[in-house]
């Protein structure tokens, strides 16, 4: 599927010193899980050992020559023991520390074929999630913690609060720690626009993690790196929103673009399952010496300016345009909004609609 990868490099490495912390890098890959991979319209991948194990055996042989700093993987397939065992045999051999996540309530990563179903009905192998591997010559891990998304699409999210090794000479006394927060994820589909909202409440929920946990541990101001497969492209709501919140695509970063629609194409991390070439691997990093804006403030400006999108693309079909102000003030209840929704817009948008 889709991979993208980033260095972070020391602003003095231009000129080497004994305690210069030299370049780290993040790979994010979607290894698409072999109960999804499509063979010939009648079978899946996973029906046949000697495919996928050569196929993640190939994986594997390109993550260890890139030799990343962090790997976060999605689509794993947790419940494969097998495969597991590879995985975590390989990346334990080259000095990874690995750690694993499935998705709640025995759920796969997407969308399952109809010529699978029958299939994976016989085999308790379906449970799909998420796997980190962080590099231990530069990385020390000082807690995992896990996100789960239970009640939102049934997505999970891993975050890693890590400490950068800085290798000093014997002579030398410092008290210098550089620590990050590391979150791996993959956001459900937008099978309709619809789970526009539910992508929004998955961004939402990590970002409010990632604030609790630093809240808890009384973590100064830390760099936050977001990997994953996004599901979703730099047009949408999603990266929006994490533009507001001051994250930046390293992408972006490397190869600088217009707005316009030919620059905005040229990202592309993989196929997906409707064949569609698309970019929405992404690696999303946060400075925090930038000023960044309330969560919640944003998050309800995402969410409104979703409301506004739909109810355009809703007005060229015919359905009038929303009428808020029936009343004398200059303001609504949230009961007047609600209503004003449900005049509009089909129940399948409205029960995806956060609550404030």
């Amino acid at each position: 599927m889709g991979e993208s990868m980033q260095d972070f490099c020391d602003e003095e490495q231009q000129a080497p010193s004994s305690n210069s912390v030299g370049c780290v890098s993040c790979t994010t890959f979607n290894i698409l899980a072999p109960i999804y991979k499509r063979l010939n319209g009648q079978n899946c991948e996973s029906e046949f050992r000697e495919l996928w194990l050569s196929r993640n055996e190939s994986i594997l042989d390109r993550l260890l020559t890139l030799s990343s700093s962090i790997i976060c993987l999605q689509e794993f397939w947790v419940h494969n023991e097998e495969l597991v065992t590879m995985y975590e045999k390989r990346l334990g051999d080259a000095g990874y520390v690995t750690y694993k996540l499935a998705r709640t309530n025995n759920r796969g990563d997407g969308t399952l074929p109809n010529f699978c179903s029958v299939y994976l009905a016989s085999n308790v192998v379906t449970f799909l999630g998420l796997l980190t591997a962080v590099h231990q010559n530069h990385f020390h891990v000082l807690n995992y913690q896990e996100c789960l998304f239970n009640d939102i699409g049934d997505r999970v999210a891993q975050l890693l609060h890590v400490e950068l090794l800085v290798h000093f000479s014997e002579n030398q006394l410092t008290n210098t720690r550089k620590e990050v927060l590391v979150m791996n994820t993959h956001l459900i589909f937008p099978h309709d626009s619809s789970y526009c909202f539910v992508r929004l409440k998955q961004v939402y929920k990590m970002l409010k993690y990632i604030d609790s946990y630093c809240h808890e541990n009384e973590l100064p101001p830390v760099p936050v790196i977001l990997c994953g497969d996004w599901n979703g492209s730099k047009k949408g709501n999603v990266y929006k929103f994490l533009q507001s919140q001051g994250f930046v695509s390293s992408y972006d970063i490397a190869h600088p673009y217009t707005n316009d629609a030919e620059d905005l194409s040229k990202w592309i991390s993989h196929h997906n399952h409707r064949g569609n070439v698309c970019g929405v691997d992404f690696i999303f990093l946060h400075n925090p010496s930038n000023y960044q804006r309330p969560v919640k403030e944003s998050f309800m400006e995402a969410v409104l300016g979703n409301i506004n999108d739909l109810s355009h693309k809703l007005s060229t079909k015919g359905v009038g345009p929303l009428h808020f102000f029936e009343t004398d003030s200059s303001h609504i209840t949230y009961s007047q909004f609600s209503h004003a929704l449900a005049e509009v817009f089909p129940s399948s948008y409205l029960k995806n609609l956060p609550n404030f």
